[in-house]
């Protein structure tokens, strides 16, 4: 697939499968999900309707401890008990939102450092996708994590940008990894035990973050997640992200999840990806797209460099399935158990 024609591939299927401001998920029956890993049974994803309170929007100019580079949060709004919406000023990359989901324990315990589950988007998406159009509240009432959704860009590719070689914003890589980080333990009681999971956009930032940083996350979940760019021949319209892909190799290099799994060992993984066809979670046929199996093609690749580096991963290779929310939904209900051993 050429480098263009993905592009085009991924702004037609982002706008209409679920990566940015879609649909919700439809409702299905719950059924069984075959992958290398076996027969595991799973619940369907189900439409809810909102029942989400309008937001109050806090009147202080700022809010707690900057962080060293002066990224600020400037905003909080209370949206409900477990539900936070901050607005952040950073150098790295601007005015962005975070939703935290807080522990229930959070304000009974104020002295307590909890651990983190990042939780990342896909592109086109924002902060709020999460808790939009999957179950994450519900599902992570009940454990002790603060629940970190950032922002991450359109098509940010949670990276500092190239730039012509200049560098500077968008750095999502040093928001998330320093700024956010910084902020959530000076101002949050986020503690220093973290794991990550993401889809498309989200899963390449999980496991990228993961091998950039190792050490930083426990554990990493991708769910659909473009784990090869080179192979991939990934294409956002501009040069700007990591350069030419043949003048800039080895910063490409640098950022491609399938050339440095190496990085990986020691630390928790889960994929899962599908290959486009209509599965048991989709109410009606897939758009007619090549999204899923060009992702599918990426997740091999990259299953294929952990067995050769002989890295434990959890693989859920389902077969049919749309790139969409009910499979990531599902994705993150197989996972959890993972990521929150990871944490003991």
């Amino acid at each position: 697939m050429s480098r263009s024609l993905a592009l085009v591939i991924i702004l037609a299927a982002f706008a209409t499968a679920g990566c940015g401001s879609a649909s919700r998920p439809s409702t299905n029956a719950p059924v069984a999900s075959q992958g290398s890993t076996g027969t595991i049974p799973v619940a369907a994803a189900t439409a809810r309707p909102s029942s989400t309170p309008r937001p109050t929007a806090s009147p202080r100019p700022a809010i707690g401890q900057p962080a060293d580079d002066g990224a600020r949060i400037v905003d909080v709004t209370e949206v409900d008990h477990r539900t936070r919406d901050l607005r952040i000023d950073s150098p790295a990359v601007g005015t962005v939102g975070v939703r935290l989901l807080l522990p229930g324990a959070f304000e009974a315990q104020p002295t307590t450092d909890w651990p983190v589950m990042y939780l990342l988007h896909g592109a086109t998406g924002m902060h709020a996708d999460w808790t939009e159009y999957t179950d994450a509240e519900d599902l992570t009432k009940s454990t002790d994590l603060l629940v970190v959704m950032p922002d991450a860009g359109e098509f940010g590719f949670y990276s500092d940008w190239w730039n012509q070689g200049n560098g500077g914003p968008p750095e999502w890589e040093t928001f998330h990894l320093l700024e956010l980080r910084q902020l959530l333990e000076r101002n949050w009681h986020a503690g220093d035990k973290r794991v990550v999971a993401g889809l498309s956009m989200g899963g390449y930032g999980a496991m990228e973050y993961a091998e950039r940083k190792p050490g930083f996350f426990l554990a990493a979940a991708s769910f659909s997640g473009a784990l090869d760019p080179i192979g991939g021949q990934i294409d956002i319209g501009t040069d700007d992200l990591w350069g030419d892909p043949v003048a800039q190799a080895d910063n490409w290099r640098a950022h491609d999840p399938t050339v440095n799994v190496a990085a990986l060992k020691g630390t928790a993984l889960y994929v899962s990806y599908g290959d486009g066809g209509k599965g048991p979670l989709d109410k009606i046929e897939p758009p007619s797209d090549d999204l899923e199996p060009w992702i599918a093609d990426q997740n091999r690749a990259f299953v294929a460099a952990l067995a050769k580096a002989k890295i434990p991963a959890t693989i859920d290779a389902y077969g049919q399935g749309s790139h969409d929310w009910p499979y990531w939904e599902r994705g993150l209900h197989e996972s959890l158990p993972l990521l929150l051993k990871a944490l003991d």
